[in-house]
């Protein structure tokens, strides 16, 4: 009985430990990680948005920080009230201030998806410039980047325990479709090195087919 307890107690131990570590514990103020990580370090110099692939400098008007797990989300699924009572909520912010969440996106069209759902729509939706199909509350991304989502959806759902924003089985086919290429694994090193934890889907895409 001894050696039955001693091995929950291991296991349980394990398991907290590993959530731990795969979680960001460096950031809690998530304007100050906008300003200071984000923008300031990591897009220091510029970049390509994330949707439309379109350069720029810095940000501005057109540009804006987004993100592929919507904030509207991870406030409702913690269920911490409005968006200034969730600022007060240690778990939120430590949440919304994780880098691997987050990315560069046309303000336009991160307007437009905030309460979408991603999905898959087929060519029967017309696609616009940036190679987007959108339909009622349903937001399909660009090929070149589907499997960006559906690993950052993993990383999300995985380490903090939120709900998927669509159906499973479509974001694992995105992983599938679209393997990290050099741009998105580039991403993914920098991350890991400022917030001291990796996307663990990334390093090895096949683990989303645990979930």
């Amino acid at each position: 009985m001894k050696k039955i307890i001693a091995l929950s107690v291991t296991l349980t131990f394990s398991l907290t430990t590993g959530m731990v570590v795969g979680q960001n514990t460096r950031f809690s103020d998530p304007q100050t990680v906008i300003d200071s990580e984000f923008w300031g370090n990591l897009y220091a110099d510029g970049g390509s948005s994330f949707f439309c692939d379109t350069p720029f400098t810095g940000k501005g008007f057109v540009m804006t920080d987004g993100y592929v797990y919507p904030l509207a989300d991870i406030r409702t699924a913690l269920d911490c009230g409005t968006t200034s009572q969730c600022r007060q909520d240690n778990r939120y912010r430590q949440i919304t201030s994780d880098l691997h969440n987050m990315v560069p996106v046309r303000t336009r069209v991160e307007m437009r998806r905030r309460n979408a759902r991603y999905e898959n729509l087929g060519e029967t939706t017309g696609a616009d410039d940036c190679g987007i199909r959108e339909s009622a509350q349903f937001f399909e991304p660009p090929e070149r980047v589907k499997g960006d989502v559906a690993r950052t959806m993993a990383y999300m759902v995985d380490t903090y325990g939120l709900p998927w924003l669509g159906a499973t089985p479509v974001f694992k086919g995105w992983s599938k479709l679209d393997p990290p290429d050099d741009r998105e694994l580039s991403r993914h090193k920098r991350i890991a090195e400022i917030q001291g934890n990796e996307n663990p889907f990334v390093v090895n895409p096949g683990l989303i087919e645990r979930l």
